[in-house]
């Protein structure tokens, strides 16, 4: 008798273990699965969050980026011209590395954003010569061919009064644009860059204005 009772303990502590062993799997497991799912959830909820917020933008948005890219890449044309010519004081070199520096990344993002609602990156049916009668040669700011030429030909300070004049125009109107998106857009990132053109265009239209005050 006294045998049993000793043997009978010791098999039930081995039932206990062999449970206690499963329970602690089967928590282990469960937390596993719990934190995939959670993981998962919080996936799907960022890239549904993507998706909604793209759904949000308007036509407005669209224009504004279409618009926006040629207006830019001009700037950055506008400054190449002025950095290969010798004789152009410090200060407006610095100016017009500093256009390209902010605007190149910026078409990048109007590209990408117009790509991800399914937009092509200029309006439909739109001359993109600026020497035509209309639309592009009628953006805000924008130079005619002759005037670009002009930019061209002219020798290194002459150039760089010309170059400030005609970037002043070239801002106020890329400030012109942005203001009607920040009025009218939808998309929230798309407001919030022409904010951002609006407050450093400005900045620089100010600066340039002083550097013309000596020439």
């Amino acid at each position: 008798m006294n045998r049993k009772k000793l043997v009978m303990p010791a098999a039930a502590a081995a039932v206990l273990l062999g449970l206690s062993a499963c329970t602690s799997d089967e928590t282990d497991t469960a937390s596993e699965t719990t934190t995939a799912v959670e993981t998962t959830a919080t996936s799907g909820s960022s890239t549904t969050e993507q998706a909604e917020e793209s759904a949000q933008h308007s036509e407005a948005d669209v224009m504004f980026a279409q618009m926006m890219i040629p207006h830019h890449e001009q700037a950055i044309e506008m400054s190449d011209i002025i950095l290969s010519k010798d004789d152009v004081p410090a200060d407006v070199t610095s100016l017009a590395e500093e256009i390209k520096a902010a605007q190149g990344p910026e078409i990048a993002q109007l590209t990408d954003w117009l790509e991800q609602w399914g937009e092509p990156t200029q309006p439909e049916g739109m001359d993109m010569d600026m020497g035509g009668d209309h639309d592009m040669a009628q953006m805000e700011g924008m130079l005619s061919d002759e005037e670009l030429q002009q930019l061209s030909d002219a020798p290194g300070p002459e150039a760089a009064e010309l170059f400030l004049n005609q970037m002043i125009a070239h801002h106020e109107g890329a400030v012109a644009m942005a203001e009607d998106q920040v009025e009218n857009g939808t998309y929230p990132p798309a407001v919030d860059l022409a904010q951002t053109i609006i407050d450093t265009q400005q900045q620089e239209i100010d600066t340039m204005r002083q550097l013309l005050d000596p020439m």
